[in-house]
């Protein structure tokens, strides 16, 4: 089987992510307001969730038919090619129904050794990012990289919290182990957002638990392209479960903040 092409997957994800994060714009708060729950009763899902879904996944794979997909609403195809997209339709779905502009949509390939390319349009803020395994992160076409902060006492730390309230309340004693060794923490609403903040040096750092790959298969890519150090919260490898993305001379300190 032959190994992806990553600048092939990267163009493939910028094509299908845009024109749909546009249409999603243009739609606006009214169509969002026909709601229901997932999760949680504060876990939102649109209709317009699962019908952007379709139309992302019938684009992929009609540029690559034997590609497989996992997606937020369910989407669940094999691949035949080693290739599966990942993808979140409108990641921040709580921020688009109540018209916050941060909410994006992700898309990303990835195969047996992890993410290969990934997209993450948002469009409120008309900001592409994107990235190709061993090429590169960009924003709007151009090259960017992370913060090389030194001192983790001046970090800014992104954030993110589960829909459901236990989780929470056990998120909301890590920021307190946090949040007295770092300049401050922000919290986002989007993971995809979120680790693009960091790979373009607005945070840096990011940290999450309780995610799942469809929120930090295309982010995680683009922070570790832009030069993040990536990983678990003990420094092992990345999982959406607990990832940590930061500059990488204060990644092993956020790794005991995290810890302790």
């Amino acid at each position: 089987m032959a190994r992806p092409d990553p600048t092939e997957l990267r163009d493939l994800a910028l094509e299908v992510a845009e024109p749909i994060g546009q249409r999603l714009r243009l739609i606006g708060r009214d169509r969002a307001l026909l709601q229901e729950t997932k999760s949680s009763a504060t876990d939102l899902v649109t209709e317009v969730d699962r019908a952007v879904e379709a139309v992302l996944v019938q684009g992929l794979l009609a540029a690559r038919a034997d590609d497989g997909v996992l997606g937020e609403e369910g989407a669940a195809r094999p691949t035949r090619s080693g290739v599966v997209w990942v993808i979140d339709p409108i990641d921040g779905t709580t921020n688009f129904v109540y018209g916050v502009p941060q909410w994006a949509t992700s898309v990303a390939a990835v195969d047996a050794d992890g993410s290969v390319a990934g997209a993450v349009y948002v469009p409120a803020m008309g900001e592409l990012f994107a990235a190709g395994r061993g090429r590169g992160a960009t924003l709007n076409g151009e090259p960017i990289v992370c913060s090389g902060i030194t001192d983790v006492a001046l970090a800014l730390v992104g954030t993110g919290f589960s829909y459901q309230p236990a989780n929470r309340r056990r998120q909301a004693a890590v920021v307190e182990q946090v949040i007295g060794s770092v300049r401050d923490i922000r919290r986002i609403g989007s993971a995809a957002i979120d680790l693009c903040y960091a790979a373009c040096g607005r945070f840096d750092a990011y940290y999450e638990a309780g995610l799942n790959r469809w929120d930090v298969a295309a982010g995680e890519l683009i922070a570790r392209e832009a030069g993040c150090r990536t990983g678990d919260f003990a420094g092992g490898p990345p999982a959406a479960d607990r990832v940590l993305v930061a500059a990488p001379a204060i990644f092993d300190d956020l790794v005991r903040l995290l810890t302790r």
